[in-house]
């Protein structure tokens, strides 16, 4: 429910669960990491509709904002898209049950062998929901430094060729603004950021174990 305050503002309008009926369910793909599920779904008017859709276990992000407000960003090629893309620190969640903060903190130091003294939550979305599942934490990380010990490597994988770099937090959104930086972890985590900061402060971000109804963790 929301309420119309006659200035065309919506005041406590929010997503609500709901699930129809499914009468079946078939999965045509199974991958190392995600899946392919086609569901036949009762519709409200008494028909049916088959739903293809990924099923994914979830990502966490890590935007890691320097005392300079900086953001930290790396730069990977994605064959889907054929692109380079600036992105944020980023990781499946493919432990279940894993709790999405360790997940995140694991993902910074593998990425960018950075480690953070305070973590926030900064958004929760769904990355593509007319097709996946996937569910997505951004966290906000300050104080910031260097972490000790070797840095990770792994050359089987896409983090070998992979570019780190801070930015201005003003650089990057004026990249999405201008269509030039499209990652949508970046795009939501800078936008939500800068909306932050113009708000009530980072300060008053949802603390870093907030509950995720979509992902539900151990502690």
């Amino acid at each position: 429910m929301w309420e119309d305050t006659g200035m065309g503002i919506a005041i406590g309008i929010k997503d609500t669960a709901e699930s129809w009926e499914t009468l079946s369910t078939r999965r045509p793909f199974q991958g190392a990491k995600t899946a392919v599920d086609s569901d036949e779904v009762r519709m409200p008017d008494g028909s049916v509709a088959r739903r293809d859709y990924q099923v994914h276990p979830g990502s966490v992000c890590v935007l890691a904002l320097d005392g300079e407000g900086r953001v930290l960003v790396i730069n990977q090629y994605r064959h889907p898209v054929r692109r380079r893309l600036w992105e944020l620190p980023a990781g499946l969640l493919d432990v279940p049950g894993e709790n999405p903060l360790h997940a995140a903190q694991r993902e910074l130091y593998e990425e960018a062998h950075v480690k953070a003294g305070e973590w926030r939550v900064l958004a929760d979305f769904f990355a593509s929901p007319g097709g996946s599942d996937e569910a997505i934490r951004i966290f906000l990380a300050r104080d910031v430094a260097e972490a000790e010990g070797e840095r990770y490597e792994d050359a089987s994988s896409e983090e070998a060729d992979m570019r780190v770099e801070w930015v201005e937090r003003s650089a990057l959104v004026r990249g999405v603004l201008a269509g030039e930086l499209g990652n949508p972890a970046l795009v939501t985590g800078v936008l939500a950021l800068t909306a932050a900061l113009a708000g009530d402060g980072l300060d008053a971000l949802r603390p870093a174990d907030a509950p995720w109804p979509s992902r539900p963790y151990e502690a």
